[in-house]
C-alpha cells in the first residue's frame, strides 16, 4: 500500500467534500471510499446525508450501508475494509478516493492501530460487577498499582478506558503500556491529503443550519420512528448516537419539543465540526482548500492532478 496512488479528501460536516469528490470522479479514474462513521449504517440515510441514488449512479461509493444500526463497526474494521478496497481499486487501474469527516477512521488508516488483545466478555463482566459493587475509584487504584504508566495517562473518571486497561492486565498478565510499546503500527500516507472547509466559520455554521433543516424537511423524524419500530430501544443503538439522530430520537421520545430539538441538533453539529477542524489543523501536511471560494473545485482538481500525474 505504500507506493499506491490515493487521494484523501477530509473536512468537517457540511464543508462541501462530496461536490469536490463528484467533480474528481467525472474528470479522472477515481473510485470513492466513504470515510464516514454514519454512512456505514443501513437505514440511516437522511440524518447521515447519505448520497442520493442519482449521485450514487454517477459515482458509486464503497463502505456505505455496511451494517445495520444495531451493530457496532470499529476503526479496525474500517481499516481492514478500506485497505482491501484500495488494493482492489488499484488492481483495476483506478485511484482510490477516500472522502469523509471521521477522523478516527482516517487515523486508523494512516497511522495504524496498536495491536491489543481482543475483548473477553467474561473478564469484562467481572470488572463491571466490581465497578457496581466498589465504584470506579477502587478500580482506578488497582490500575495505578498494576499499570502506573497507563493510570497516569488516563483520567480517573474515564470508565471505559480504565476497564479496558484492567481487562488487558487480567487477560495477559502484562500492563497495557507494555503492549503499546511493543506494537508497531504501519504508517501510510496518501499521494494527496486535502482538507476542505470554508475559510469563514460563519459560512460553515450557516451551511450546517440549512442542512439540518433540510434533513427535517426530507423526513428525518419519520426515519427515526422507523428505526425505533424496527430495533426497539434506540438508546442502545450505535447508529443513533450520531449527531442529529440523537436529538431527533429525544424529540420522538417526548424528551424535548420541536424547537429544542432543532437548537440542540444544530449546536451539536457545530460542535462536531469544531472538533473535526481542530484535528485537521493539527496536521501540517494537509493541503487546504477554501470551499467558499468560487473556483475551489477547479483549483483542487488542478492540485490533485499535478500531484498524481505530473510529479
Amino acid at each position: 500500500m505504500d507506493e499506491q496512488r490515493a487521494v484523501c479528501i477530509m473536512g468537517p460536516t457540511g464543508a462541501g467534500k462530496t461536490d469536490l469528490a463528484l467533480a474528481l470522479c467525472e474528470c479522472g479514474p477515481f473510485e470513492i471510499i466513504s470515510v464516514d462513521s454514519g454512512m456505514i449504517y443501513r437505514g440511516l440515510t437522511i440524518g447521515t446525508a447519505k448520497p442520493s441514488p442519482s449521485v450514487l449512479a454517477r459515482a458509486p461509493h464503497h463502505l456505505i450501508d455496511v451494517v445495520d444500526a444495531d451493530r457496532s463497526y470499529s476503526a479496525a474494521a474500517f481499516r481492514a475494509d478500506a485497505q482491501a478496497l484500495m488494493a482492489d481499486i488499484a488492481g483495476r487501474g483506478r485511484i482510490p478516493l477516500l472522502v469523509g469527516g471521521t477522523g478516527l477512521y482516517f487515523r486508523a488508516l494512516m497511522d495504524g492501530l496498536d495491536v491489543l488483545p481482543a475483548a473477553d466478555v467474561t473478564v469484562r463482566q467481572g470488572l463491571e460487577s466490581e465497578l457496581a459493587a466498589n465504584g470506579l475509584g477502587a478500580l482506578y487504584q488497582r490500575l495505578r498499582e498494576g499499570d502506573p504508566a497507563t493510570a497516569r495517562r488516563l483520567h480517573q473518571n474515564d470508565t471505559q478506558r480504565i476497564l479496558r486497561a484492567l481487562e488487558i492486565l487480567q487477560i495477559t498478565g502484562r500492563p497495557m503500556s507494555e503492549h503499546l510499546s511493543d506494537s508497531r503500527p504501519q504508517v501510510w500516507r496518501p499521494t494527496v491529503a486535502m482538507a476542505v472547509a470554508p475559510s469563514d466559520r460563519a459560512v460553515l455554521h450557516e451551511r450546517i443550519s440549512r442542512r439540518y433543516h433540510a434533513m427535517l424537511d426530507r423526513g428525518l423524524i419519520n426515519e427515526v420512528r422507523w428505526i425505533r419500530e424496527r430495533f426497539g430501544d434506540v438508546k442502545t443503538l450505535p447508529g443513533l448516537k450520531l449527531v442529529g439522530y440523537r436529538n431527533a430520537a429525544e424529540y420522538v421520545a417526548g424528551a424535548c419539543d420541536w424547537n429544542e430539538m432543532i437548537a440542540r441538533g444544530i449546536a451539536a453539529t457545530r460542535q462536531l465540526a469544531r472538533r473535526q477542524l481542530t484535528w485537521l489543523r493539527a496536521d501540517e501536511t494537509l493541503t487546504w482548500v477554501d470551499s467558499s471560494a468560487a473556483n475551489h473545485v477547479e483549483m483542487a482538481i488542478k492540485r490533485i492532478s499535478s500531484a498524481l500525474f505530473c510529479d
